[in-house]
């Protein structure tokens, strides 16, 4: 009884540790002690993000079938914005984990402050266009007319203060790669706990704010975000993290940003690819109609749920590689992937299991139109199906783009999405008559491969040898 005791205060002890950031020496010591302190703050973070996707859908879903359906076609655009975020994100996190791993914390400002001025001259000229083209970007997207006029706020509003978000994602990648988690984490508490309190205010209105029906949720998700940034910069500049800018550190350096847009076009190409995959796949389900695209996107919500948590432990990985590698040890950088894997596939496989046996349940909790229950339940089986795959995948991969070998990854995308992915939905969907089930297979039997193919490529062990 007293050993249970002892273990159970022990966990506490290091989960305290690791949500505070008191422990940051991630190249020594215990693998598994150094996979739990990077994976519960990156899990945490993730957690967060997908509490709020699911409390935003929920409360959209009381506005009409398609705001929710407008939020499934705005966001199959705006993750070509998070492509090139992300696509930094990774560059960021390399180049700063492998400096901090060699101690180079000059070189680890240097790379922060080039990747946060790239992304603002991004998000900023895409935000222009997106503000002003949104319905156009609707239209070409498969809207039908009074779906347009209803949503083309959200559309509007989202792309247009994208800023926020490629923020958010950059700087959390800068606090990542030199291992401070646990900011990470704080930044999206902040972030999505505004958003989950602001929603139903501008969504259906309260005292001064008026009723902006869908809208609402873009403009609750700028502010959220927005204020978030703010702490971030605040943490940059004066707070406790690794990273401590100055005034003086703020200058264009070309050798350090040349390096990162080198390293980042692997990863923006990556994520396009996938991404830009995921628009047409959308547009695909656009033919079905109003009720099988707002099952289909309230599925996919759902999933955000579980698979953000697994994307905080492949970044746990990426953190882990890229860092082992600045310190000269490539073996204890391919430990930590397996393990990480491993302890994600337990992860993945007890959440598909409820996928499995309470589909219908869950979608039922968001919408209760039949057709987009039905839709919406058979999506998550299908793809839940595959979750044991997606789990060593996302590992790898990210294990890739920690080493800032983020070729390899582009080329397994290519290869799973545009050369398999795309082509096997539109047979099965139009040409067989399968319907939205040809496109759920699609998305599950794509992942399988990218995972298989992921993990013969990283036994090979070219990433080990990657100068950034």
């Amino acid at each position: 009884m007293s050993s249970n005791k002892y273990s159970i205060k022990n966990i506490a002890s290091y989960f305290w540790i690791a949500v505070t950031g008191k422990e940051s020496e991630f190249t020594q010591g215990s693998i598994r002690r150094a996979i739990f302190m990077l994976s519960i703050p990156m899990i945490l973070e993730m957690l967060m993000e997908s509490i709020f996707a699911l409390v935003d859908i929920a409360y959209v879903s009381k506005v009409s079938v398609n705001a929710v359906a407008t939020i499934g076609l705005t966001e199959s655009v705006i993750t070509l914005i998070y492509a090139l975020a992300i696509g930094l994100s990774m560059a960021a996190t390399a180049i700063v984990a492998r400096r901090v791993g060699a101690k180079d914390i000059s070189g680890a400002k240097e790379a922060a402050v080039q990747a946060i001025g790239l992304g603002v001259f991004i998000s900023v000229l895409t935000g222009i266009l997106g503000f002003i083209f949104a319905k156009d970007i609707l239209a070409l997207m498969g809207a039908e007319p009074d779906l347009i006029r209803e949503g083309y706020g959200y559309t509007k509003w989202l792309l247009g203060g994208n800023v926020v978000i490629m923020l958010l994602f950059l700087i959390n990648a800068i606090f990542r790669g030199a291992g401070d988690a646990s900011i990470a984490m704080w930044t999206l508490v902040l972030s999505n706990g505004l958003n989950i309190i602001l929603d139903p205010f501008f969504i259906f209105g309260w005292g001064p704010i008026p009723e902006f029906g869908v809208t609402g949720a873009a403009i609750a998700t700028n502010i959220g975000r927005g204020m978030a940034v703010l702490f971030q910069l605040g943490i940059l500049f004066f707070g406790w993290g690794k990273i401590k800018l100055a005034l003086k550190d703020l200058i264009f350096n070309f050798k350090v940003m040349i390096n990162l847009i080198k390293v980042s076009l692997g990863g923006i190409a990556q994520f396009l690819i996938g991404t830009s995959s995921w628009v047409f796949l959308m547009r695909m389900m656009s033919e079905f109609g109003s009720e099988v695209l707002a099952g289909y996107t309230i599925a996919i919500r759902v999933m955000l749920f579980t698979l953000m948590p697994s994307w905080g432990m492949s970044n746990a990985a990426a953190t882990l590689v890229g860092q082992n590698l600045g310190a000269k040890q490539p073996e204890r950088a391919e430990r930590s992937v397996w393990k990480t894997g491993r302890y994600n596939v337990y992860f993945m496989a007890a959440v598909s299991l409820i996928y499995l046996l309470f589909s219908t349940e869950i979608v039922g909790w968001f919408n209760t139109t039949p057709l987009v229950v039905e839709n919406g339940a058979l999506c998550l089986r299908i793809i839940a199906a595959g979750y044991i795959f997606y789990a060593y995948g996302m590992v790898v991969t990210q294990a890739f783009n920690g080493a800032g070998d983020t070729g390899t990854p582009t080329k397994i995308n290519l290869l799973a999405f545009w050369a398999f992915q795309l082509p096997f939905a539109y047979v099965a969907a139009f040409y067989f008559n399968w319907g939205a089930v040809g496109v759920f297979l699609a998305i599950t039997l794509a992942e399988v491969l990218l995972a298989i193919i992921s993990i013969i490529l990283f036994k090979k062990g070219n990433w080990k040898r990657i100068e950034i």
